[in-house]
């Protein structure tokens, strides 16, 4: 896919419901009692592969697009399935549903696509072996595919050495199931859209500042999830409009629990012009209206507990940071490398050859903004925020930028492309 330098960018949109979101009410409401309704629920690839690993458990779930209705059988309701579960090429389906199914009564292998078979799960391997799990690599590499031998679990206190909401529900999910207590510490809060829905569901956790602990759980009931838009997939407009002269954007119904928003602290301590409206809560998630205006920017450093907050928006805050005066300084980012790619190789990479002044560091990017970009032909690595974050950055540069792979927008905004050109004032892209 081809883009070119435009004017401005002017427009509403409404951004897809939240992935992390969407992918844990599935899982929540195909181990709840009863029926449970999520409406505005993502219909991206990652999170159809969350719905058919349950679908091949014996849950009922019906995808009438937007709403979902998944029909709970209770903790101890899933069926063996009758061939590996494919994951596809989604890390937290796979990181979360093995706390699951480490204490199923049967067997089961998870599977997914190369990409996954590449990404680290040792992390969540060694808390819940610790628990009592009997979890194997099939390929003795710390990778899926992985053999999963359900059984009896106990509670454990793990203190997880990086702040990941993937390891932390992973823990969680396996101590609905465990004798006695099970607690998860972060060196700092990750996301925290597992503790909110499990409460929601029912379950018996309690939170204090990094520490996570929950009960295990009777049954959990089924009951009613309004997704709000996925602060990550709004994060390539929020971007857009303060790049691109002339722009103003709004973006509706976002997401902005406190765990998630740190690109609009960072956007704002960059000169940002982000102004949120229609404050609101919904089942614990707080959202609102987020209206972003074209801004001068400048540099700043990012790093060690606004990471958790931000770290899929990292790639998309590098390329901004190539339009901001003076330094930016992303640091204690070292997880990104082993992410749907290695975004800091890729991201220094990418944007070196659309001739921007940046560098690779151990755990992250300087970036020394201000030069005028052009455009370059590049490699998404099949990695979805790699494509979305170059699109943009395609239409501020000056000539023609391609993608390759472009496609695998997919995994978490389908419409992406559909929603970037209605808001094209002028320019082309094809």
């Amino acid at each position: 896919m081809k883009f070119s330098k435009v004017p401005s960018l002017r427009g509403e949109i409404t951004v897809p419901g939240d992935k992390s979101i969407s992918h844990r009410s599935v899982m929540l409401g195909a181990i709840a009692k009863g029926t449970t309704e999520i409406t505005n629920f993502l219909q991206g690839a990652d999170c159809l592969s969350t719905i058919s690993c349950f679908r091949s458990m014996g849950i009922e779930i019906q995808n009438e697009g937007s709403r979902v209705l998944v029909h709970g059988k209770g903790l101890k309701g899933l069926k063996r399935p009758g061939s590996p579960l494919d994951c596809g090429n989604s890390g937290t389906t796979t990181r979360l549903i093995s706390g699951i199914l480490s204490a199923q009564d049967f067997d089961v292998i998870l599977t997914g696509d190369d990409s996954i078979q590449k990404r680290p799960m040792k992390r969540i391997m060694d808390p819940l072996s610790q628990m009592g799990a009997r979890i194997t690599s099939l390929q003795n590499n710390g990778c899926a595919p992985l053999s999963i031998q359900g059984g009896i679990l106990h509670g454990i206190h793990y203190a997880s050495p990086v702040a990941s909401a993937q390891v932390k529900s992973a823990v969680l999910l396996a101590g609905l199931y465990a004798q006695g207590e099970t607690s998860v510490t972060e060196p700092y809060l990750s996301r925290n859209h597992s503790e909110l829905m499990l409460k929601h569901f029912g379950a018996d956790i309690r939170c204090e500042v990094c520490t996570a602990t929950i009960r295990p759980a009777g049954e959990l009931s089924g009951c009613r999830i309004p997704v709000p838009g996925d602060i990550s997939s709004a994060a390539f407009f929020l971007a857009a409009g303060l790049m691109i002269p002339g722009s103003e954007i709004r973006i509706k119904n976002v997401g902005i629990n406190p765990t998630r928003d740190g690109i609009l602290k960072v956007c704002q301590a960059m000169g940002g012009d982000v102004t949120l409206t229609d404050v609101r809560k919904d089942s614990g998630e707080p959202a609102a209206d987020i209206l972003v205006r074209h801004s001068a920017l400048h540099g700043t450093t990012i790093g060690q507990g606004m990471i958790p907050t931000l770290i899929d928006e990292l790639p998309m805050l590098a390329a901004l940071a190539c339009f901001a005066e003076g330094e930016t300084i992303i640091r204690d980012a070292a997880e990104l490398k082993v992410k749907e790619s290695n975004r800091i190789a890729v991201m220094v990479s990418g944007l070196s050859a659309m001739g921007a002044d940046i560098r690779e560091n151990e755990d992250g990017m300087i970036i020394r903004g201000g030069r005028e970009l052009h455009g370059a032909r590049i490699d998404s690595h099949l990695d979805h925020r790699i494509a979305m974050t170059f699109a943009i950055t395609g239409l501020c540069a000056q000539g023609e930028t391609e993608i390759l792979g472009a496609e695998c927008v997919n995994i978490s905004y389908p419409n992406f492309y559909r929603d970037l050109k209605r808001c094209v004032s002028g320019g082309a892209f094809q």
